[in-house]
């Protein structure tokens, strides 16, 4: 599989998605520069973490305006596989490939840290090698990563089963202190309804190495993987 990984001024994840996609998956990774408009025959597209055009005016607003973000969205309605990662999290919504908004965190300050999500279902190509239920330990590190949704949306999301990820306590529940941003929700990460666009703010490409001290975020690269290489085996010949 040929993954592309987006890169704009400022991204600073990206170099790491390329590792792991790369080295430890075995996959065959390629750049995309934001100002050209090639995906380069991408099987899927990885939208990395980082500070896209410095968070200037708003975080993601200027780089949806990117060339590569056009065809980035011909790429989403065709049904191509798409993950923002953080940042990309931002730019997807900006670019109005997913829903809601993230708003500056809770108590106004940059959150760096380790934090529990739990995997809300196991059903999609972004969740193929999780189990329901199952809780993941896996880094944070943003200022907006706030989830918010009008109670009107917000409702659609939950009716649509469009929420993946939660923030937890280690046992799984839902509680206010295991919330690190104020998330409507408890809201880490969502899908699209079509369940081929999906964004998290936690940062699986930063705990898929044991000798990192935790490899959880691998299941969610690898469930990507998984899924899009039994789609190409299921194709007739």
């Amino acid at each position: 599989m040929r993954f592309g990984i987006v890169v704009f001024p400022g991204s600073n994840c990206d170099h790491d998605t390329h590792h792991v996609l790369g080295r430890i998956l075995g996959q065959e990774t390629v750049e995309l520069w934001h100002g050209d408009a090639d995906l380069k025959a991408s099987d899927a597209i990885i939208v990395p973490g980082g500070f896209s055009f410095g968070d200037y005016l708003r975080c993601g607003a200027i780089a949806k305006f990117s060339p590569v973000m056009e065809s980035v969205c011909r790429f989403a309605d065709a049904g191509g596989p798409v993950l923002g990662i953080c940042n990309g999290f931002q730019i997807l919504q900006e670019a109005g490939l997913l829903p809601g908004a993230l708003l500056r965190n809770k108590g106004l300050k940059f959150v760096c840290e380790h934090v529990s999500c739990r995997v809300e279902r196991s059903d999609t190509i972004f969740t193929s090698a999780c189990s329901a239920g199952q809780v993941i330990r896996i880094p944070i590190a943003h200022y907006d990563g706030n989830f918010y949704a009008s109670p009107q949306e917000f409702e659609r999301l939950e009716e649509n089963r469009q929420i993946l990820f939660r923030y937890c306590n280690p046992d799984g529940e839902l509680a206010p202190s295991a919330n690190p941003n104020g998330s409507m929700g408890a809201v880490a990460g969502i899908v699209n309804p079509r369940g081929n666009v999906m964004a998290l703010m936690p940062h699986p490409e930063r705990a898929a190495e044991d000798e990192l001290g935790c490899s959880d975020g691998r299941v969610i690269l690898e469930s990507l993987v998984r899924s899009l290489s039994a789609r190409r085996t299921a194709l007739p010949a």
